[in-house]
């Protein structure tokens, strides 16, 4: 999830939105019978700048029928395992003062058990809404009474576990309520089949089996839309029925996967802000300076130049003389 730009289109006189990532335009096209997509893509996301965030950013994505994401995390590590096999790299690279082993296969660890294992939260307090509020509120962090277990999941998930993620590993089994486009695991409906990549203390993949049931994915929009209405929570989505049309005619079983380029680069060159592996990185305007004010007596007493940048103090009394003197004989006799 993410806030979009919103720009409007004169002609048609409709709000349109730049994309934040491809994948509801590349799973129309699995709708319309194609068994195989990918794109390497530009994104573009309505939020802060830091280290690993800049509004326009490249990733790839890829979509592919009759697979799921156990099998998607195969083809990931098959990724890595080509990337370092055909630039020549040694599998354990420097980051920081840290050490990533690229080595496949990487580690799996389920949602909870990272919040409990990874993170020290007591499996308790992670398993319950109230309890986990109330431990986030005890450290004075971020909380929101109108979250439900899956977001204070993810607070959780954020403030304990992800900085200690630094060897490449797949966090999975994501909760239904942070994963609208994810497929429910069967043998656990209240998790979805997702998975996110980490390494280094930060995100880099993220994949799924795709839900293809219209109906559930109509009631996964509604519960954004009704969280954003709650919350005011901007990266929530908005309700797209012609995607739920899409789906209405039937999509085959498939599994999905978005890869941040420009964080992989950072991974693999020792990068530690996204604008050092950027051509033209999102910066912060210069404040603008005022120019000096000249008021009718700051000109030159010889040619009249009024440009205070140009013009120095007269040794003697009031007044200004050209600092370039050729160029003031020239006004001056041009006034003549």
């Amino acid at each position: 999830n993410a806030k979009p730009f919103v720009t409007h289109h004169n002609a048609l006189d409709v709000d349109r939105y730049l994309r934040i990532a491809p994948e509801l335009y590349l799973k129309r096209l699995i709708v319309g019978g194609m068994e195989a997509v990918f794109e390497i893509n530009r994104n573009f996301r309505n939020e802060g700048i830091d280290a690993t965030h800049n509004p326009e950013f490249t990733s790839i994505e890829f979509y592919w029928a009759y697979k799921t994401y156990i099998e998607l995390m195969e083809v990931t590590e098959e990724l890595f395992d080509y990337l370092f096999d055909n630039l020549g790299l040694e599998r354990t690279l420097p980051y920081g003062d840290m050490e990533i082993n690229f080595a496949t296969p990487f580690a799996k660890v389920p949602w909870v058990d990272a919040i409990v294992n990874i993170g020290g939260v007591p499996r308790e307090v992670a398993q319950d809404r109230d309890a986990g509020l109330a431990y986030l509120k005890e450290r004075n962090l971020k909380t929101d009474e109108n979250w439900t277990l899956g977001y204070v999941q993810a607070e959780l998930f954020d403030e304990f576990v992800e900085g200690k993620l630094i060897n490449p590993t797949f966090i999975t089994d994501y909760p239904v309520d942070i994963s609208p486009l994810a497929r429910r695991n069967d043998e656990n409906p209240e998790v979805t089949e997702r998975f996110e990549l980490f390494m280094a203390g930060k995100e880099i993949a993220n994949g799924f089996s795709e839900l293809n049931d219209p109906l559930d994915q109509y009631g996964r929009f509604k519960g954004q839309v009704d969280a954003k209405e709650a919350t005011g929570d901007d990266e929530a989505m908005h309700m797209d029925t012609d995607f739920v049309r899409a789906l209405s005619y039937g999509m085959t079983p498939t599994a999905g996967e978005g890869i941040g380029i420009d964080r992989l680069v950072m991974m693999l060159t020792n990068q530690h802000t996204i604008r050092d592996v950027l051509l033209f990185p999102a910066m912060r305007p210069e404040a603008v300076q005022e120019m000096p004010k000249v008021s009718a007596t700051d000109v030159c007493k010889k040619c009249g130049h009024d440009v205070m940048e140009e013009l120095k103090p007269a040794k003697k009394g009031k007044g200004y003389f050209c600092l370039d003197v050729a160029a003031c004989k020239a006004r001056a006799s041009e006034r003549t």
